[in-house]
């Protein structure tokens, strides 16, 4: 070998040396960049204030901050910062989160939206271009409740049952999956949970007869990793596990045929230190257990909480808050893990204040009943039994066979989705309780219709009343409440009175305050310890998402979403609060000493249409075209076909004027891409002319706006 060669040997070894430590000290530098902004299980149990992690915070779903800097003493002083347009007047939901200075949240048809957590300016969206098709398949609107942040990855799950992982700094699709059967109607509504690279979701759609369960994915590839189902399916088809062996001896009849229901559509929580995800399971499909499990039976795991392993989806215990559930009384509502001092000894618990109207306290690690006292007026059940944790209910409330009643809660809860809080400061859980009657009875024609609402009970007896007095007596009933719970001694701290339901998810934080939107426009802060309201903002449209705070460079600042939507909201516009218009969807940040303002959203002037003319049809038949109305239209299109604003208002349509344009609208499918379903596998021409003739009678009635405002 020539000296040359080798001197020129001998550089090139030093040059790949070099190039390979420089290399070598580049991709420490980004490991080390990517550790610090990476979300991993540890930074979620120890979250810190700056931020907002996961949906609850932390996996405990406290969602309670340690950040005190905004507190009693100044939060008369918060302002508007900055507001960022969603780009919707459908329903919002999300709870928005917070990491490394970006914030994520998700608005109507899951569209994904990234920004500057200081300024609002938009970083980057993300459209899953949602099968619009789809959402005649959701019970409650076509909104959804947030993202999950995982190493440097957002997810998203859609209503037509997808799961998304996408790059976090560009929003670039990283992978895309199904996780449901298409043929049935499962959607998605609730937020991901994810567990040591584990991204866990549910389903809803157990009024249309599907099978409930939740299922583990990888967070890096989407493969499924494991899935549990909440109730058993055909015995003749074997059953997965020893857990819904167990649960077929709670059920009678052929419960499979209408897929029993148990959809874990929202809520979960996990406990690091025991190693137990814990799920929220909901409602029976269908509802009317006479029909379901003809023989009754407790029916797991209706109504329960059910703790499995997140590594593998193995059942470990269950409780059950409403046995034999027949009221869609779910336990899909916002459970919260703390460690509370019980009969003097120190107790890991799991709280829950599901629809049934009872707030309960359970041990976490075994899943033994605790406590529980109803922290709403109940009329199903007079109190939780002490040594057996099962509800003694009244006679009569369950209502098969028996002459229809106005019960306490109906379908929509004492308590629904919008999360509560927990403060270690106070001890107290605050909750968004509500009181909402309804009227119970059986379907006396009912028969499984697939894809179709299948509840066994007769929907048109809970419809509005159509007279003045009734309706201002039925109004007055309807109650929201912001409750401060005692969850050690069972009972109510102090409670501040809305102007009715519906309001939305709960902050507190350690200075002191109560967070929480109002379903007439407003998002207003609270004295955590007396109630006292200490600030209020109006929001322009109603808010039912949950609040955060969070915090960057030495400020601390307050968000929420608002916008104007869900089941309540859908279906039941005659009493809204006048406040609450569907109007455009924020995210609204707010920070001492700011003075910013909303756009200004200016309201359309109603103008009189001229209404068709009635049909020459008989009361028979508009009475047929009501009652199939109320079983099939008015869980979108509103009752007594008096819509809230979200969607159009029936009784304005140009479209009932045309016989042949109404058939191909709602039996040809041509707003199908709308979110309008086809309806020509569960009603015939003949009911569907009648819906239309029932819609111009009530079109042609004096029960307009002014009636449904001022009823006297």
């Amino acid at each position: 070998m020539s000296k040359l060669t080798g001197l020129l040997l001998l550089t090139t070894l030093c040059l790949t040396a070099c190039g390979q430590s420089e290399k070598a000290t580049e991709v420490a530098a980004v490991a080390e960049k990517t550790a610090d902004t990476a979300v991993t299980t540890a930074k979620i149990i120890n979250a810190e204030p700056s931020g907002w992690l996961s949906h609850g915070r932390t996996y405990s779903e406290q969602r309670n901050s340690p950040l005190a800097d905004i507190n009693t003493g100044n939060v008369d002083k918060l302002g508007l910062l900055w507001s960022y347009d969603l780009g919707t007047s459908r329903g919002i939901e999300a709870t928005p989160l917070v990491s490394n200075g970006v914030m994520y949240v998700t608005s109507t048809w899951n569209i994904v939206h990234a920004m500057d957590a200081k300024t609002g300016a938009k970083l980057w969206s993300f459209d899953p271009q949602v099968d619009k098709a789809q959402a005649a398949k959701g019970c409650c609107d076509v909104v959804n409740r947030g993202v999950a942040l995982w190493g440097d990855s957002v997810f998203t799950a859609t209503i037509d049952g997808r799961l998304i992982s996408l790059d976090a700094k560009t929003g670039a699709k990283n992978w895309d999956i199904n996780t449901i059967d298409k043929s049935r109607s499962y959607t998605i509504t609730g937020a991901p949970r994810i567990i040591d690279g584990k991204v866990i979701i549910g389903n809803g759609g157990a009024e249309l007869g599907v099978r409930g369960y939740i299922s583990a994915f990888d967070a890096a590839t989407g493969k499924q990793i494991w899935r549990f189902y909440t109730v058993p399916g055909n015995p003749a088809d074997g059953f997965e596990n020893a857990a819904m062996e167990m649960a077929a001896k709670t059920w009678t009849g052929e419960y499979w045929a209408a897929g029993g229901g148990g959809t874990a559509w929202d809520s979960m929580a996990y406990d690091p230190e025991l190693n137990l995800l814990y799920v929220g399971v909901g409602n029976g499909s269908p509802w009317n257990q006479s029909i379901r499990s003809p023989e009754g039976g407790d029916n797991l795991f209706l109504s329960s909480i059910v703790a499995v392993r997140p590594d593998t989806g193995e059942y470990v215990w269950h409780y059950q808050s409403t046995p034999g559930e027949t009221w869609d009384y779910t336990a899909t509502q916002h459970m919260i893990l703390a460690e509370l001092k019980i009969d003097g000894a120190e107790r890991k618990v799991i709280m829950q204040a599901p629809k049934n109207g009872f707030f309960y306290g359970m041990d976490r690690e075994t899943g033994e009943f605790i406590s529980a006292n109803n922290f709403v007026p109940v009329t199903w059940a007079t109190h939780i039994d002490q040594k057996t944790g099962r509800p003694v209910e009244t006679e009569g409330a369950r209502y098969s066979g028996k002459t229809a009643g106005l019960q306490l809660p109906g379908p929509l809860g004492a308590h629904n989705w919008h999360p509560m809080s927990f403060s270690p400061d106070t001890g107290l859980v605050y909750i968004p309780a509500q009181e909402a009657p309804w009227i119970y009875g059986d379907d006396q024609n009912y028969s499984y219709k697939e894809g179709a609402w299948n509840t066994g009970t007769d929907m048109e007896l809970a419809v509005l009343p159509t007279d003045a007095a009734s309706f201002k007596g039925l109004k007055a009933m309807l109650k929201g409440r912001l409750i401060a719970w005692d969850p050690v001694a069972q009972k109510e701290i102090w409670s501040f009175e809305h102007r009715g339901p519906w309001n939305g998810g709960v902050l507190s934080t350690s200075g002191g305050l109560v967070f929480q939107g109002t379903a007439d426009a407003h998002f207003a802060a609270y004295n955590a310890t007396t109630g006292e309201r200490l600030w209020k903002y109006f929001t322009q449209t109603g808010v039912a998402a949950a609040p955060i705070t969070y915090q960057i460079d030495g400020e601390q600042y307050v968000a929420v979403a608002s916008g104007w939507g869900g089941s309540y909201v859908l279906g039941f516009g005659g009493v809204m609060p006048t406040g609450s218009k569907a109007k455009v969807g924020r995210v609204m940040v707010f920070k001492v000493g700011a003075a910013g303002e909303l756009p200004v959203v200016e309201d359309k002037d109603f103008v009189a249409p001229v209404l068709p003319e009635l049909l020459d049809v008989s009361e028979d038949i508009v009475a047929k075209g009501a009652s199939a109305y109320a079983n099939n239209c008015v869980v979108c299109h509103g009752d007594q076909a008096f819509s809230s604003g979200l969607i159009p208002n029936l009784r304005y349509s140009a479209i009932t004027k045309n016989a042949d344009a109404w058939q191909s609208v709602v039996r040809e499918g041509l707003f199908a891409e709308r979110g309008m379903p086809n309806f020509s596998t569960i009603l015939d021409a003949d009911t569907v002319e009648s819906i239309r003739a029932f819609v111009i009678s009530e079109a042609n009635s004096a029960r307009d706006d002014s009636f449904y405002k001022n009823p006297e």
